[in-house]
């Protein structure tokens, strides 16, 4: 047998080539994580920016627990300035930093302060009753399949899943998250504030619109079973019941802005001056009310007439809806319309009284958003014209049709409506090309030089 020696030259040169090529898709593989996640902050920022002044602001509903707050007053205009500069059209007190809030202040006058102490604590205190909540209902009501006498309408995993909905993914996100950023957090304000913001700029609180999604099938479910989930709360001796136990999703992240608001309150009264945790508190208090505002509207996603014919999970995240007076063109039908904002899909219907009548669905990738050509009209400014690609298009303007005439009561409505759309097809368009990027495995990659370099050294 003939031996084949191997000279230093051989071994670097193939050791380069292996770590060069090793290095470049690890780079790769960095570089597809980053974009990812600048889109997706991109996605969640400037589209929920772009939309948050067509509706006007939420004033949450308060629980019997606390008092909410009230109202600002001239005598502390500050915090009416403050508010108000929350929701101007730029949000420049969201995303500016100035000089005096990369230094930390001073918080010992903040804690000094009983009444903000007590919100604090009541915060921290009221999170972790949540999750002690969350645990125990999960415990009741989240293994019925167990259950002996468990009724056919109850029984199975999809059953299961349609009655509790993602309360499971709720409690993870607070138990492992939430919980844990407050305690760690509880003498630094500023840190609570803006660890708590980065979880809604990653849409990590989107599960509560899920579980709002679901809801109106729970309760069917749970109509349906009213008799024997009585009889088996009375068995394992639950005060409150599985209905007790699936709203506190919602007051929970109702309860959330109102205790902000009486911090923000608070801090004004009291004097203080410690603008980067007043502001990181109201950027968080903004956010929230947001995400309140986008649960709220996907309510109504349910009530959809012939919803089945969609597939909810193929159209991305649920982002706003908004209510139109619109013209269908090819059947000359006006109506009151409602259109749903999607990742990759907008969802027309009509308005009819308490009922929401499905027309038609469009992916971004076939759909055009324009202004009417005629700006002498008075409602020019008013209305949004979308067009439909067709798919034997010719010379230029022959392959699109005008659809629908979308006219909002607001003009600003319309401006807005149209930036975060336009960005919602730019994200789209984005990821259908990254999709279509070709990229070859590293496994293959590094069997082909292997395969090559055996040729060389041995034919």
């Amino acid at each position: 047998m003939e031996l084949t020696i191997l000279n230093w030259f051989d071994v670097i040169s193939v050791a380069l080539t292996f770590l060069v090529i090793f290095l470049v898709q690890v780079l790769n593989v960095y570089l597809h994580i980053l974009d990812d996640n600048v889109d997706n902050a991109k996605s969640i920022d400037v589209v929920d920016k772009a939309l948050a002044k067509e509706c006007p602001v939420l004033e949450p509903v308060a629980i019997a627990t606390t008092t909410p707050p009230k109202s600002p007053t001239l005598a502390n205009g500050k915090l009416e300035k403050q508010i108000s500069l929350l929701d101007n059209d730029s949000h420049e007190d969201e995303d500016t930093l100035s000089l005096e809030n990369l230094f930390p202040c001073d918080q010992t006058e903040i804690y000094a302060s009983k009444k903000i102490s007590f919100i604090i604590d009541e915060l921290i205190q009221t999170e972790v009753n949540y999750v002690n909540n969350l645990k125990k209902g999960m415990l009741n009501y989240g293994k019925l399949k167990d259950v002996e006498d468990l009724p056919e309408g109850l029984s199975g995993d999809a059953k299961q899943k349609l009655l509790l909905g993602n309360v499971e993914e709720i409690l993870e996100l607070h138990e492992q998250e939430i919980l844990p950023l407050m305690l760690r957090n509880q003498r630094d304000l500023k840190g609570l504030f803006d660890e708590f913001a980065v979880h809604f700029e990653k849409n990590r609180f989107y599960c509560y619109v899920s579980f709002t999604m679901g809801k109106k099938s729970s309760m069917q479910l749970r109509q349906d079973n009213r008799l024997w989930l009585q009889t088996y709360q009375t068995q394992i001796k639950d005060k409150l019941g599985i209905d007790s136990f699936l709203v506190q999703p919602i007051q929970r992240l109702t309860r959330y802005p109102l205790l902000l608001q009486q911090f923000i309150s608070e801090f004004y009264k009291s004097g203080i001056s410690c603008k980067p945790v007043l502001t990181a508190v109201c950027k968080l208090e903004t956010r929230m009310r947001r995400a309140l505002d986008v649960v709220n509207q996907a309510e109504e996603i349910p009530n959809i007439e012939e919803l089945n014919e969609l597939d909810l999970l193929q159209m991305g995240n649920f982002r706003r809806s908004t209510e139109f007076d619109a013209q269908h063109f090819p059947t000359r039908k006006k109506y009151r319309s409602k259109v749903f904002l999607f990742d990759r899909s907008l969802v027309c219907t009509e308005v009819r009284k308490r009922r929401l009548a499905y027309r038609q669905h469009f992916h971004w990738e076939h759909v055009e958003l324009q202004r009417p050509l005629d700006s002498s009209s008075a409602n020019a400014n008013k209305t949004i014209n979308l067009l439909v690609k067709q798919q034997d298009g010719g010379s230029s303007g022959s392959g699109r049709r005008e659809e629908y005439s979308f006219v909002a009561a607001e003009a600003a409505v319309v401006k807005q409506w149209l930036l975060a759309t336009h960005k919602i097809i730019e994200i789209a368009r984005n990821e259908h090309a990254r999709r279509n990027t070709f990229s070859l495995p590293m496994d293959l990659v590094l069997g082909v030089v292997v395969a090559i370099w055996l040729i060389w050294q041995y034919l």
